[in-house]
């Protein structure tokens, strides 16, 4: 089951703003680049449900992340229906992302009380993904749904709307200030955080440095 309360996990990911979004089959690739966004700063981390044998990867990632950094919150994205929320609640999920809004999510993930962030891309999704119970919602891709504009102008007449942008997400000042600065809570980032060497393998120095820069960034911004 969760380690973590509803909560502690929307205020962890209030409060370091920045969730790094991975995946890879190799469950040593995902402990090295998980302790590199760690040790960034980093406290909410997104390892996102694709290919083959993912559900595995995670139950192995989780059990490392118990033992040597029991503070991260551990939580799976690309998640499209009930059945497979409920297979990762098994294995410990602390939160739970989707691409989409399913209703039959929310039933699940409710029940259990684990938070449930749907990928909606208009004003009605956010509405009823909001009756459904969902605190916070994802814009996904962010760039293509409308950018940090589409949030600002969600915001107007909806203030208690809480966007979290996926997609579209770089670690460089200009582009964390527009999407923090137009109103989102948080932000999900994946290739562009993960960077790798020019042999092709992930710099988990420079995870861990761009990791920290991002951090720094969105806490100038980021609206109280």
């Amino acid at each position: 089951m969760a380690r973590f309360d509803r909560i502690k996990v929307y205020s962890t990911m209030r409060a370091t703003a920045i969730i790094p979004v991975f995946y890879h089959k190799d469950p040593q690739a995902g402990m090295d680049v998980v302790k590199a966004c760690y040790a960034g700063g980093a406290r909410v981390f997104e390892f996102t449900n694709r290919g083959d044998f993912a559900y595995d990867v995670f139950a192995e990632l989780n059990r490392f992340i118990i033992r040597e950094m029991p503070d991260m919150i551990l939580g799976v994205g690309s998640v499209v229906d009930g059945p497979t929320a409920a297979l990762y609640i098994q294995a410990g999920t602390n939160f739970i992302v989707s691409p989409s809004l399913k209703e039959d999510m929310a039933i699940v993930c409710n029940r259990r009380k684990i938070p449930w962030i749907p990928g909606c891309g208009s004003v009605n999704e956010i509405s009823r993904a909001e009756e459904l119970g969902a605190e916070v919602v994802k814009i996904f891709p962010a760039g293509q749904v409308g950018g940090p504009a589409f949030i600002k102008n969600i915001k107007g007449p909806c203030p208690w709307t809480s966007i979290m942008p996926t997609g579209g997400v770089e670690p460089t000042e200009e582009n964390l200030k527009a999407w923090f600065e137009a109103g989102a809570y948080c932000v999900g980032m994946g290739s562009k955080l993960m960077v790798k060497d020019p042999d092709g393998k992930f710099d988990l120095k420079g995870i861990e440095e761009m990791t920290r820069k991002a951090i720094q960034i969105a806490s100038r911004y980021i609206k109280a």
